[in-house]
């Protein structure tokens, strides 16, 4: 198939690389536009033009955003409504892993961050990309949860509880959307290890080979997985092929969480 979400104008955060950046490659090369939203103003403005230059002028737009700012969210999203001429699709992936440490070495601070990035973000995206989405139904929103917020560990407790978060702020949105008669579907997609920088930490450790390998053990499929994995499961989350689908929590995991 080709052409899955033509027509479709989808809002990323996180998307100057890793599973944003793959995500955004796959709506445009399905025929969406794609708003790439970024701290990392430098990078997402790259993307831009790559896909640009890739896929057709005014394929690709970039917008410098703290995903924890919400006069930045508000601003963001307008003005990618108005590049777009509209959006019908917002894909809250920007997050960070958080510190290490059980619940009593974890300095509050950290704990607080990890949950404004990781949580407030999805709040905000969907507190002010619905009225747009509500435009151009049907609409979906897709937000980045993690197998961690369903399996938890004992050194993870800001990821842990702020992926879980995410779960279910993801189905609150489904139901409130419905409740309002609305045409817009909210779904979480739950990755274990992915190749991408978030595992740097851990290379950087044991080497990258090593490192991989001990993540793979975990995984019943005997590797992990790569961004494509992801931004696969994004683009049938955002396409009409999913429009009976909301308030549901896509596994994206190997297996891990069958065992």
């Amino acid at each position: 198939m080709t052409g899955r979400v033509a027509g479709k104008k989808v809002f990323v955060t996180g998307a100057a690389q890793g599973l944003g950046a793959a995500i955004a490659r796959a709506v445009a090369s399905e025929g969406g536009k794609v708003a790439l939203a970024d701290i990392n103003a430098g990078g997402v403005e790259t993307l831009a033009r790559d896909l640009n230059a890739q896929y057709g002028a005014e394929t690709a737009f970039a917008y410098a955003l703290d995903v924890t700012k919400e006069e930045q969210w508000i601003a963001a999203l307008e003005a990618a409504n108005a590049a777009m001429g509209g959006v019908s699709g917002l894909v809250n992936n920007a997050g960070i892993a958080g510190g290490k440490g059980g619940v009593e070495e974890m300095e509050l601070e950290t704990f607080r961050k990890v949950m404004s990035v990781n949580v407030d973000s999805v709040f905000l995206g969907a507190k002010h990309a619905i009225k747009y989405l509500a435009q151009n139904q049907p609409g979906s929103i897709v937000n980045l949860s993690s197998i961690a917020g369903l399996i938890a560990s004992w050194n993870t407790p800001a990821y842990n509880a702020s992926k879980a978060a995410v779960w279910l702020l993801s189905k609150n949105i489904a139901l409130y959307c419905a409740k309002k008669g609305l045409d817009v579907r909210s779904n979480s997609i739950h990755p274990t290890f992915i190749d991408t920088p978030i595992l740097d930490p851990l290379r950087g450790m044991f080497g990258k080979e090593e490192a991989e390998a001990k993540l793979a053990r975990q995984i019943p499929l005997g590797r992990i997985g790569k961004p494509e994995d992801i931004a696969n499961a994004a683009l049938y989350l955002l396409s009409d092929e999913s429009r009976f689908i909301t308030g549901a929590e896509l596994k994206v995991d190997g297996g891990i969480s069958a065992m």
